[in-house]
């Protein structure tokens, strides 16, 4: 009996190694769902420097936003001259303003939070300089409380910890709503991230396409005259090199393949037209530009135009996108740098010198300036400016 079950395992052997020689059929199966990581710098990878559509929007967004004018302004004066907006002007020896705060508006936006760092002291008190600090560098430490106390921020081994409890805090945090942390921000790019997937797998299926002179895959059936379908195993190893070497990859584009008696092709791929992977790559693309808040004619995608011109499609893109950003920006600044400026200074966007919204601008001043049962206190504070006219 034991001889016989191990004669019996013998024989199971045998016909494993056999079915190599069985009908040689090769597709591609559909496997479960690979979604890409959703940490900061994978999303960054993959969204930002790997992406078009969210490498336009996070440029779009932060290069328009560090571009509206900022006023330093109390409430009696708009200030022209002011140490404040000199530190805005030139906030450190490598940076602009406008560099810097692109920097800040590129980091909240693809991961959730941004820092500024105010780094050393004049003789009134006031810092020297502003840096931007990279998000994903930044680690919240949180007291007891719950509140932070202290942030560390880590650049390979080395780590510098920030304490929050002096009386000025030498870092401002600026975070985007989370309603499941507490410490760290939701940004629009981990929101996105499986139209990003999408978008991505799209444009890599493109190029395989390509690669391939736009043919699917298919598979070589074999069957023999005497209508087995099997093949010895010198012939399978002989067909499997010569398709790897004669027929695969970019150089063999477009090559003919030339099949024996008894080997025949059998396309099983859908063609890109059947597939619609056109269509699917630009709805991804467009739930991209929703996730970000840029209309997609502004980034020139097909369909779901609801704006009647490009003008009015901008006009929207500064009121719901890049000044809520903006106002948001300098209303944390506002209640951190004037600690050491002076007390009551605000920073506030100027909005008359948006070109985007001149025509409504227009509209309201004429609005303000023709009710005539308003004083001109009132029509100032209004129109966003101190009750007084002097400017500093």
């Amino acid at each position: 009996m034991v001889f016989k079950l191990f004669r019996r395992a013998e024989v199971d052997v045998a016909e494993v190694k056999a079915s190599a020689a069985a009908p040689v059929i090769a597709f591609h199966g559909s496997g479960r769902v690979a979604w890409s990581p959703r940490d900061i710098a994978s999303l960054t990878r993959n969204g930002f420097a790997g992406n078009p559509v969210g490498f336009r929007c996070v440029k779009m967004i932060a290069e328009a936003a560090a571009a509206v004018p900022i006023v330093v302004q109390d409430a009696e004066t708009r200030y022209a001259e002011h140490p404040l907006t000199s530190l805005i002007a030139q906030p450190n020896q490598g940076q602009g303003g406008a560099a810097l705060f692109e920097s800040f508006y590129g980091q909240l936006l693809l991961s959730g939070d941004g820092y500024f760092e105010a780094a050393g002291e004049t003789l009134e008190g006031a810092p020297r300089e502003l840096f931007v600090l990279r998000s994903d560098r930044m680690k919240v430490i949180p007291g007891a409380d719950g509140w932070p106390v202290a942030y560390e921020y880590a650049v390979g081994a080395r780590k510098h910890r920030f304490d929050m409890r002096g009386e000025f805090a030498p870092v401002l945090h600026v975070k985007n709503f989370h309603p499941q942390d507490d410490h760290y921000g939701l940004s629009a790019m981990q929101a996105a991230a499986a139209a990003l997937d999408v978008h991505n797998s799209a444009s890599r299926w493109s190029k395989s396409l390509l690669d391939n002179a736009a043919r699917p895959s298919g598979a070589i059936v074999y069957k023999g005259a005497d209508g087995q379908g099997q093949m010895g195993a010198d012939q399978y190893s002989r067909l499997v090199d010569e398709l790897a070497s004669h027929h695969t990859g970019a150089a063999n584009a477009g090559r003919p393949m030339l099949l024996e008696g008894g080997l025949d092709w059998k396309p099983m791929g859908f063609s890109p037209s059947d597939m619609e992977f056109q269509k699917t790559k630009e709805s991804a693309a467009r739930e991209i530009a929703l996730a970000f808040g840029v209309p997609p004619m502004l980034l020139g995608l097909p369909g779901d135009n609801s704006y009647a011109n490009y003008q009015e499609a901008n006009r929207a893109f500064y009121r719901l996108t890049v000044l809520p950003l903006v106002s948001k920006t300098l209303a944390a600044l506002s209640g951190w740098l004037p600690e050491r400026f002076g007390m009551g200074l605000t920073l506030r966007p100027d909005l008359d010198q948006i070109h985007a919204l001149s025509a409504e601008r227009e509209a309201q001043w004429r609005r303000v300036s023709e009710a005539g049962f308003l004083t001109e206190a009132e029509k100032r504070s209004l129109l966003g400016l101190p009750p007084k006219a002097d400017i500093a």
